[in-house]
């Protein structure tokens, strides 16, 4: 996540300083693309979640009728905005799941995933806003309840909320995607400074709440304030030499149809 290309977030920034809005949490999104001048069209879309088509005189910002979480619509509306005023030469471009992906376009940033990093940051900055995200989080321990409030508050994914919190260094956490069963990423706030296993390309630790999750086809094994489960540092981490075991704490959040999870963890 240390991405240092701040060109999404800051025309964000810039475009809520030009409408004069601190946030658009409450205007609808047709209306918002309409006031920027393309058209927002709702249907079904065959294996894509949003389609931009920008033309000499007219843009269509498409989103899949059938996404069943609204937060999702808005985070891919708010990505194709971010193409439409960043990436103009695109002219027909589809989002899906790797395009929509924080980890997929950080690996690819220095390729063809640049602008989809730069899109995904302005959505993110678009839709939680830095300074009022910041304030909202201020003061208050980290936690899935937490994570959950914020994420109603802004209207946005517990994924997406995830890594604001990452991308703002709100708290020191180290966020792990796996897929089928391999970790095939992990990323960490700038304040984090515990040294992660050699965890890419291999199974989750055994003794991880992740492993649970894929132990129970994942299916969601635990709720309230379970979900916040108690694990050892030395689950995910090197200890270093004489030094103890101390506790931290793993939160999952798994997606049976794609057979992912995403394991934030944590120390209080």
């Amino acid at each position: 996540m240390r991405n240092r290309n701040r060109k999404g977030s800051l025309r964000a920034k810039q475009l809520l300083e030009e409408i004069g809005y601190d946030e658009i949490t409450d205007i609808p999104m047709k209306y918002f693309v309409s006031g920027l001048g393309a058209t927002l069209i709702e249907e079904p879309l065959n294996n894509s979640d949003g389609k931009i088509i920008i033309g000499k005189t007219k843009t269509l910002i498409k989103i899949n009728s059938n996404i069943p979480y609204a937060s999702k619509k808005r985070f891919t509306i708010a990505h194709e905005i971010g193409h439409f005023l960043m990436h103009k030469n695109i002219e027909i471009h589809n989002e899906n799941s790797n395009t929509l992906n924080w980890f997929n376009n950080t690996e690819q940033q220095l390729t063809k995933g640049v602008q989809e990093w730069e899109a995904n940051n302005f959505a993110s900055e678009l839709l939680m806003p830095e300074p009022i995200f910041r304030k909202e989080a201020n003061g208050k321990s980290f936690s899935p309840e937490l994570l959950k409030y914020m994420s109603e508050r802004f209207k946005t994914s517990i994924t997406s909320t995830v890594f604001r919190y990452l991308q703002l260094d709100l708290h020191p956490l180290l966020v792990v995607f796996i897929s089928n069963g391999i970790v095939k990423y992990w990323s960490k706030s700038p304040s984090w400074y515990y040294r992660v296993k050699d965890i890419t390309k291999l199974p989750p630790p055994d003794i991880s709440v992740a492993k649970e999750y894929i132990d129970a086809d994942y299916d969601f094994i635990y709720s309230g304030k379970e979900k916040s489960q108690n694990i050892n540092k030395s689950t995910w981490c090197i200890l270093k030499e004489g030094e103890l075991d101390s506790d931290f704490f793993e939160y999952c959040i798994p997606t049976k149809q794609y057979k992912t999870i995403i394991s934030v963890i944590w120390e209080d």
